[in-house]
């Protein structure tokens, strides 16, 4: 769905936030229909100073709303294992890449009830500002634009605009996050994701049609710039609803694996307390790998440790450096790592397999069990197909 290069902007607590190309043309359209809104409200031209003012608080305002309902995602999913490489917004809203899929019913509802939580609370909060600061009948005017009150009609516009949204990502239309939620609901019944991904996905495709059939409606009524945007979203729905699919059919022939059903399950592992010396020979120089998985004294698994972090290293201090200081944090160990119970189709969009060709496989008690490989991966998968 997104094309080209994506501009970081900032990050949040680890993640990185970008923003595609097309944002930026959301963004000015955003502040000029605002900015035409504001100026028709209080009798001013949309170029005057205080609209134009409004409108870009205003934008900015919605685009943060989209953002923390992205991190509500973000992090509930991250506490949940699940690494997230990025957020970006681009011209339907927002996105949380994920590295891989949810390995259990519970945890994918409760990764995609996260975002319309966010959203609800910010419609709270900005409805008891609006209460508090004019009450029930000056609230509503300011919600209709019929307030004296600019800063007033703004906290109205973003509680507004932000309800719609709520209301929008709840239809049941995958991927949407109502979407999301009925796939969990009926993972959870059926026991079976693949079938509850079809399931999710011909919904989505139905409210897909509908959008498109909608969005033509609109133009045909004269409201072209609505029209445009609903029929769009629905191409980009049935699209992706399209491609979940058809994954589906792919991965159901793995469906019934576990990691541990696949992986290596005598793994080598240099332990942490080794000295980057004895790592180089004994490992490296060995076994001509570009990085190995490091283990404490009890095998639980710490991180990987790549050669290139090893040479770096200067010759006069390589006896009495240990390798466990040159692995990753924790919080960044556990992008590299996966249960071994967990389903083998949630490392399909696992982005660790993507860049090492392996992740590292633990138990329960975080313990390492064995390397899993993209090579596995694909032969269980030619094997289920063939």
């Amino acid at each position: 769905m997104l094309g080209g290069r994506s501009i970081t902007l900032f990050h949040v607590r680890g993640i990185r936030i970008t923003v595609d190309w097309s944002w930026f043309l959301v963004l000015f359209l955003v502040i000029f229909y605002l900015s035409q809104l504001y100026g028709d409200a209080f009798g001013e031209s949309g170029s005057d100073s205080t609209p134009f003012l409004l409108a870009i608080l205003s934008a900015f305002g919605f685009f943060g709303s989209i953002v923390l309902h992205e991190l509500g995602h973000a992090l509930v999913a991250m506490r949940n294992g699940i690494g997230i490489t990025s957020i970006q917004l681009w011209i339907f809203g927002g996105m949380a890449r994920m590295d891989r899929e949810s390995d259990g019913p519970m945890t994918e509802f409760k990764v995609a009830v996260a975002g319309p939580l966010v959203t609800l609370a910010i419609v709270i909060v900005l409805t008891a500002i609006g209460l508090a600061a004019a009450g029930g009948e000056g609230f509503r005017e300011a919600i209709l634009l019929e307030s004296d009150s600019g800063v007033l009609a703004m906290v109205g516009w973003l509680a507004t605009i932000n309800l719609l949204v709520l209301v929008f990502n709840l239809l049941p239309a995958f991927p949407m996050d109502g979407g999301r939620i009925v796939r969990a609901i009926a993972w959870w019944r059926t026991g079976n994701r693949g079938s509850a991904t079809r399931f999710a996905a011909g919904l989505g495709r139905v409210f897909a049609y509908i959008f498109i059939a909608g969005g033509l409606l609109l133009i045909f009524n004269g409201l072209a710039f609505t029209g445009v945007w609903l029929a769009l979203i629905g191409f980009v729905i049935n699209g992706s609803a399209r491609a979940a699919s058809a994954q589906t059919k792919i991965t159901s022939s793995i469906s019934n694996l576990v990691v541990a059903d696949v992986m290596d399950r005598e793994p080598v592992a240099i332990p942490g307390k080794l000295s980057v010396e004895q790592a180089l020979d004994e490992y490296f120089l060995r076994y001509r790998w570009s990085w190995f998985p490091v283990v404490d004294t009890g095998r639980r698994f710490l991180g990987l440790v790549i050669r290139d972090k090893a040479d770096e290293v200067p010759e006069t201090s390589r006896t009495t450096s240990l390798i466990s200081e040159l692995i990753e944090s924790d919080s960044d160990a556990r992008t590299f790592q996966v249960r071994d119970d967990a389903p083998l189709d949630t490392l399909l969009a696992n982005s660790t397999m993507r860049r090492f060709g392996a992740v590292m496989a633990v138990d329960d008690e975080g313990r390492l069990s064995g390397v899993i490989t993209a090579e596995q991966v694909g032969r269980a998968l030619r094997d289920g197909i063939a």
